[in-house]
């Protein structure tokens, strides 16, 4: 049976491991969405992870959700990520870039603009800014000619990571984000070739992801989804068959990976298994919900046929994660009101474990 401490060939990466860094946000980025000396201390301090993937890296400015992330979109940005994926290699890692378009979930406090997204139609509830939540706006609708400009930020970003140093991109594709606005059966209202229908509703994120692979190449290019979510008010009535024909028009570009969250039926879940062709990488807990991945959950994955097994939480108080599951210690506990806060505390201050003399 495969555990999670056998090898994986993902491309042209051999992965030490399956266990998978999952993309956290952690609005440590310094002005103008810049990487820090601190996040290169981060990432390089949980380098033993099979693979890491980023918290959300903003591809434009306007795709900027939250305040305090980092970009991928000018040149300074590129030579802030350099130390950062100079620090994982040094410590034999392997880093990809998640590229997250927060589409409607955003605000003009924290962009200078109107977040967009497929229809005028806004998130519910309150959204970050620099002066704390406030209600989120109404988005402007994407006029038809707009929408592969979006698109096309996703490859854009993807040349800038490559050039950073990163392995590879990870698209967004999950959580209420732009490309789950436009899957979205509520988000997105469109009546253009963008919208209604499952084809048009997938169209976005196939467009997005083909620009991509283009760009960089399908073995430097994932995508994270999460079936059936329902966050940010995104939600889909038709799971099955919406994502059974996103994986379809996927599989001819050879991607690196799928990176599905288990947010909807088990059964759905394993039934996208069988019609993914490539490296399926399962994250086993809902990302708002209160259990987060432990060992167990990742053997019954694997053992249902996926390949890599992503962890979130269990990574930010344990950079040794990886040695803790192999050997069965305890997993640290984290402090969630460190999670967004900013500073070293709560980020770098969590040790590797100490065994007793």
């Amino acid at each position: 049976m495969t555990t999670l401490f056998d090898r994986h060939q993902l491309g042209s990466l051999t992965l030490p491991n399956r266990v998978v860094m999952a993309p956290m946000t952690r609005v440590r980025a310094a002005a103008g969405g810049l990487a820090t000396p601190s996040m290169a201390t981060y990432y390089a301090q949980r380098a033993t992870a099979g693979l890491i993937v980023t918290e959300g890296v903003q591809p434009s400015l306007v795709g900027q959700s939250n305040p305090g992330t980092p970009g991928l979109h000018t040149d300074e940005q590129v030579a802030s990520w350099r130390p950062v994926t100079d620090a994982v290699h040094t410590n034999g890692g392997r880093i990809f870039a998640q590229l997250m378009h927060g589409g409607r979930v955003s605000h003009p406090d924290t962009t200078g603009t109107q977040p967009v997204g497929p229809s005028a139609v806004p998130a519910p509830g309150e959204v970050f800014t620099p002066s704390g939540p406030k209600p989120a706006p109404v988005p402007r609708a994407l006029e038809t000619a707009e929408v592969p400009e979006h698109a096309l930020s996703y490859a854009r970003a993807a040349v800038r990571a490559v050039d950073a140093g990163f392995d590879g991109v990870e698209l967004h594709g999950a959580n209420g984000y732009l490309i789950s606005q436009f899957l979205s059966s509520t988000a997105n209202l469109r009546t253009d070739a963008y919208g209604g229908s499952i084809e048009g509703r997938i169209r976005f994120a196939v467009e997005a992801v083909t620009a991509t692979v283009e760009a960089v190449g399908g073995d430097r290019t994932g995508i994270r989804l999460s079936p059936g979510a329902g966050l940010w008010g995104a939600e889909e009535h038709d799971v099955p068959e919406l994502y059974g024909a996103l994986l379809a028009a996927l599989a001819p570009l050879n991607l690196a990976y799928i990176h599905l969250e288990a947010t909807t039926d088990e059964d759905v879940l394993v039934e996208l298994r069988k019609a993914w062709p490539g490296t399926l990488i399962v994250n086993p807990a809902f990302p708002t919900g209160p259990r987060k991945t432990d060992k167990a959950a990742a053997d019954h994955w694997l053992g249902l046929g996926a390949d890599l097994i992503s962890f979130g939480r269990a990574f930010i108080a344990n950079p040794d994660l990886v040695e803790r599951l192999r050997q069965g210690l305890p997993i640290a506990p984290d402090d969630k009101a460190t999670w967004y806060q900013g500073g070293d505390a709560g980020y770098l201050t969590y040790p590797a474990y100490h065994h007793a003399a």
